[in-house]
């Protein structure tokens, strides 16, 4: 694999027009970059094609139109299997872990080199201590933030370089919208880039580096997190009130 500088630029769509039906477009012309070791927010209005910006870029969604650019080769229509093995993972929003399967056997499922399991599985456990203490329990069993760091750590088992999260924080209890924030950001610490469409819009932003909010299908405002946040107009259309940035929410973790 080649190397990249850091800071560069790692991933980028370009004028990406794509819908699950003909000619009814869901996105219009997205262009989005990421550079490595960012953490970048999509965020804006339902409808607005944030998570099938992610599908598109993961392979799900096949683009009528537009580039999707990965360490500057076109992945654009690759298949999500080969996404994966050029290394980037995806966490959808819903059905991300193997209900029946223990916490374990979810792990393995996301290994693609055998011979490395058991080294990335034990990493795992120490990203993710609750998982070591219930590695042998049903995912099915679990709480929904339990159940998102199975996914989460499924998806960290390839050694991705990017990881792409849908909603990470959609329908958690407060508490466990914490720890997945905070996991969010130890991985990010840890050298993967993440890509995060989610709509607790304030306390993502304040977290990122950089944002996109989507509106129609389109890219309309792009800026570092909290510059985004103290916007007045994206505030007023997309934040549901004043710019401001919460300071609970600013404060360091």
């Amino acid at each position: 694999m080649n190397e990249i500088a850091p800071g560069a630029r790692l991933l980028q769509t370009e004028g990406l027009i794509a819908g699950y039906v003909p000619e009814v477009d869901i996105l219009s012309g997205v262009s989005v970059s990421v550079n490595e070791g960012e953490i970048v927010t999509i965020v804006g209005p339902n409808g607005a094609g944030k998570s099938t910006l992610i599908k598109t870029i993961f392979g799900l969604l096949r683009p009528r139109a537009g580039r999707i650019v990965f360490r500057s080769e076109d992945i654009a229509g690759r298949k999500p299997h080969d996404i994966t093995r050029l290394g980037l993972s995806y966490v959808p929003q819903l059905d991300n872990v193997f209900p029946s399967l223990t916490v374990e056997e979810n792990l393995e499922m996301g290994s693609l080199d055998r011979s490395r399991t058991a080294e990335q599985r034990q990493r795992m456990y120490e990203l993710f201590p609750r998982l070591g203490e219930r590695r042998g329990q049903a995912a099915g069993t679990m709480s929904g933030g339990e159940r998102q760091m199975v996914a989460m750590a499924k998806a960290l088992m390839p050694d991705p370089e990017v990881l792409l999260l849908d909603e990470p924080s959609a329908g958690l209890a407060p508490a466990f919208v914490d720890a997945i924030f905070e996991k969010t950001q130890e991985v990010n610490q840890a050298g993967v880039t993440i890509v995060m469409v989610e709509q607790n819009a304030r306390r993502a932003l304040t977290m990122s580096d950089r944002g996109y909010v989507l509106d129609l299908g389109r890219d309309r405002f792009e800026g570092p997190g909290k510059q985004l946040l103290e916007d007045p107009k994206v505030a007023e259309l997309y934040l549901g009130g004043t710019a401001r940035i919460d300071r609970a929410e600013a404060a360091p973790e």
